[in-house]
């Protein structure tokens, strides 16, 4: 697998990850029929939040994104982008661990949605993703934390 890191975004990140956001969904939308080449960016750029989101870096070079919400009851997984040529390499698999570790540290659920269909579902199910509810476009699922997670203290 080739190295990767993760950073935290900035502001200056946004258009690369709408740009990449358009290239990853459009297969799905175009088969739900819903994809708008203006909107799909649109929609990135007015709900993202570099505070939340960290670049993946694959040997330094720009190849995803994936944010991490915190909300009332558990953190919404958002904006997990990899760069189609790198998918299926293992490195959405090691960034989705690492991150799910960290919520599992602090006994925290994690929820999502991913659009109906789409294979990326099965990465989320493989890691102890259920399905909520589902709608015409989107599945809802979420992850309670691993059995033994103990929250943090702070110290």
């Amino acid at each position: 697998m080739p190295a990767r890191t993760l950073r935290p975004a900035s502001a200056g990140d946004v258009e690369a990850v709408a740009a990449l956001r358009a290239v990853v969904l459009r297969p799905d939308l175009e088969r739900l029929g819903r994809y708008d080449e203006h909107r799909v960016r649109r929609r990135l750029r007015d709900s993202f939040a570099p505070a939340h989101t960290q670049v993946i870096e694959v040997d330094g070079e720009f190849a995803g994104c994936v944010a991490l919400r915190p909300a009332a009851d558990a953190h919404w997984l958002e904006h997990f982008y990899l760069t189609p040529h790198l998918q299926g390499s293992g490195i959405g698999t090691s960034v989705l661990r690492e991150l799910l570790a960290r919520c599992d540290d602090h006994a925290v659920p994690v929820r999502l949605n991913v659009l109906r269909g789409s294979p990326a579902r099965r990465l989320y199910e493989r890691h102890a993703f259920t399905v909520d509810s589902a709608d015409p476009v989107d599945v809802f699922m979420s992850r309670t934390p691993a059995v033994g997670a103990m929250p943090r203290v702070a110290s």
